[in-house]
């Protein structure tokens, strides 16, 4: 067996050195040979520090390897202060044992081959691509490919060559040092890449399978195509900086347009900044080819950290494009102030009624291109309706209208709004005296000539009409609809109004809590103002949402969320209170006048605008109030249609008197609920407006007179 040559120098060095260490010291004590000796000596432990200090590994084979040069000079110290040889020829001894120490171990020969023995317990060094000129690749000939292309071609062949593939192309990524892209080709000419996994690349590299995308190869000029050809980005380091701190669009695209999220399919368009208005806006797209966007508001809020019952976040789709509205605070939970100015209608008949969730002003009108609009408000007791008919009666009076109101029940607000309207009065009779002299102006309204002498149905872009638009308000409309004497008749008056009125320029308004059919609100009165009008619904219990908005005909899909109960954020510090024992802060509803405006085909969240009627009212309304034309008022008193409204029932009013019979008996008081009205017409009580257990009762007891 050789022996390698650098250790038989070593054992030659330490057999030659040994005698002269043990005689220099003691014959020639001031031999430059000791010297030498101690000064090696001072290097061995110069090298001793330095490994210990370094943190590399192999610090004990460095400590080994000087240790000859160390004992040496320790020898040799030793040996200069003996007397003669020392005792028992110490000097001689040491000097042996020191050279037997060497040729046994050989620090230096064995220690200086890297990679002698290897060290126990340490983890397996990851795979990286070397400096090194690599070998030629046995699997494909030499194309003249770069240097980072061969070696990672050596490393894919090392690997197996996984899905049998080979590497034509391999491009590192700027700035990510284990990033790269690889161009791959079926290995066997002809056949498709069909193994290939992210499982097997990922393996490969030595990276996650999420690290692996793989795509398909368009064929270019010049270069082929398709199943027998794929294209891999390997990205860990991309993937980490896009987990740590991704940009606005890697985080759209993982958190809400990826598919399962809040609108999958979506790519972020850009981010809108208000500061002003503290709102952040998000534009989003969504192919055409996906239809509509779909999406979760639930889960957007959760992805935008929110809450959406916060009232922070607002959705709006337009075609393919998605506004996405967070604001800093909720803008449902803000005080709108109405003036004047937003109550004034354009020219076009449009004014302000509030602000939707997106800051958008939400307007209605005073009249549509088929004429007068009617009006639909919805709430219930304490959600802001009458502030909201409040507005309406301001913006009719504002353009020029004559404004009439007729309540069921007195109330401080419809009193304070009866100063500024043309007639103002309480009561189911009130109502269904307006009611009929509505009905009877349409009649005089379509005889009415204008100034060409012809007759037109109402048009205020058309000049020449001789009469004002008649905008009529009646406030809680199904507790008068349900008059055990009047009822019946105030919702035939009503269905007709609905019908014919937007002709002759009368517009009915209808407020209350509800317009369920079940309630007695008749599915004709409900679609014609529907389709006439633009309907408000403000702070609907949640269980009755669904089903006001599909007595409205709005579509399941279209159907929103309940409100919260409350806009303000929620004092935080609850388990603190929970531990001192200490109550929950009392709750803030403020959702007064927040509701939905319906002016399409999807409700949209808004808050009305707010009139102070502690500090007076008079500043929302003209000067002037305006009233009926003179003909209107004498054809109406040739009716006997036009007096005080508040008097009591006139004789004959309601139909002929008890006495008006055959036997010619008259106890001079009026017929309730009985025979014709004047101008003819239905009973006071039909057999199909019974439309509740309520008012089967009250049919009852009209027919059994009780």
């Amino acid at each position: 067996m050789s022996v390698p040559r650098s250790v038989a120098l070593e054992r030659t060095l330490y057999t030659l050195a040994a005698p002269v260490l043990a005689a220099a010291p003691t014959l020639y004590p001031d031999s430059p040979v000791n010297t030498v000796v101690q000064l090696a000596g001072a290097v061995g432990i110069g090298g001793w520090v330095l490994a210990a200090k370094s943190d590399e590994p192999g610090a004990g084979r460095k400590i080994l390897r000087w240790s000859p040069l160390v004992a040496a000079a320790a020898i040799d110290v030793a040996a200069r202060h003996t007397i003669g040889w020392g005792p028992w020829c110490l000097d001689a001894l040491l000097a042996a044992g020191w050279a037997a120490a060497g040729l046994l171990v050989m620090p230096f020969s064995r220690h200086t081959r890297r990679g002698h023995r290897p060290a126990l317990a340490a983890p397996a060094p990851a795979p990286q691509l070397q400096p090194a000129a690599p070998e030629p690749s046995p699997a494909q000939p030499d194309d003249g490919a770069d240097a980072f292309t061969r070696q990672v071609r050596q490393l894919w062949e090392n690997r197996g060559m996984p899905g049998r593939t080979i590497v034509i192309k391999a491009t590192p990524h700027h700035g990510m040092p284990n990033d790269l892209s690889l161009l791959l080709r079926a290995s066997e000419a002809g056949r498709p890449i069909s193994g290939l996994t992210q499982e097997a690349v990922a393996a490969a590299f030595g990276v996650d399978v999420t690290d692996v995308t793989i795509k398909e190869v368009a064929r270019q000029y010049g270069r082929e195509g398709g199943p027998a050809w794929k294209e891999v980005d390997v990205t860990p380091d991309a993937n980490e900086r896009r987990r740590k701190a991704p940009t606005v669009h890697e985080w759209w695209a993982d958190r809400i347009g990826a598919a399962g999220g809040p609108v999958p399919g979506s790519k972020f368009v850009r981010e809108v900044r208000d500061h002003a208005r503290r709102v952040t806006h998000y534009i989003a797209q969504v192919p055409d080819e996906m239809g509509e966007p779909r999406v979760n508001k639930h889960a957007l809020a959760a992805a935008l950290r929110t809450k959406y019952d916060e009232g922070r976040l607002f959705v709006t789709v337009d075609g393919s494009q998605v506004l996405v509205s967070l604001w800093d605070s909720s803008p449902l939970a803000q005080v709108f102030p109405a003036t004047r100015e937003l109550l004034t209608p354009d020219k076009d008949g449009r004014w302000v009624t509030g602000y939707l969730g997106n800051g958008q002003p939400a307007r209605n009108r005073v009249y549509t291109d088929r004429g007068a609009a009617h009006g639909i408000f919805v709430a219930p007791s304490g959600g802001g309706k009458t502030q909201l008919m409040g507005l309406h009666v301001a913006a009719d009076a504002l353009w020029g209208a004559v404004v009439m109101l007729a309540t069921e029940a007195p109330d401080e607000k419809t009193a304070a709004l009866g100063k500024h309207t043309a007639r103002y009065g309480v009561g189911a009779l009130y109502m269904i005296r307006l009611l009929r002299a509505m009905v009877a102006l349409m009649e005089i309204r379509g005889e009415m000539p204008w100034e060409d002498g012809q007759v037109h149905e109402w048009d205020p872009t058309r000049p020449g009409c001789p009469y004002r638009m008649l905008s009529a308000y009646l406030d809680e409309f199904l507790s008068a609809a349900r008059h055990g004497d009047y009822g019946a008749e105030i919702m035939d008056l009503a269905e007709l109004v609905s019908v014919k009125g937007r002709k002759y320029g009368v517009g009915l308004k209808v407020a209350g809590q509800s317009i369920y059919v079940q309630d007695g609100f008749t599915q004709l009165l409900c679609e014609n103002l529907r389709d006439n009008c633009i309907p408000v619904v403000l702070k609907v219990a949640p269980k009755k949402v669904g089903d006001m908005f599909k007595a409205l005909g709005i579509a399941p899909e279209h159907i929103p969320d309940p409100l919260p109960r409350s806009f303000s954020a929620e004092e935080k510090g609850r388990i603190e209170r929970i531990m001192r024992g200490e109550p929950e802060p009392p709750a803030d509803s403020n959702t007064g006048g927040a509701g939905w405006i319906v002016e399409g085909k999807q409700p949209e969240v808004l808050r009305t605008l707010f009139m102070d009627f502690k500090e007076g009212i008079d500043g929302y309304f003209p000067d002037t109030i305006a009233t009926l034309t003179d003909y209107e008022i004498r054809e109406l008193e040739a009716r006997d249609l036009w007096f005080d409204w508040t008097e009591p029932p006139r004789p004959g009013e309601f139909g002929p008197e008890p006495g008006d019979d055959e036997d010619g008996s008259d106890d001079g008081a009026p017929k309730k609920g009985g025979g014709p009205r004047r101008g003819g017409g239905k009973s006071a009580v039909r057999r199909d407006a019974v439309t509740s257990p309520r008012q089967a009762l009250e049919a009852i007891k009209n027919l059994s007179g009780i």
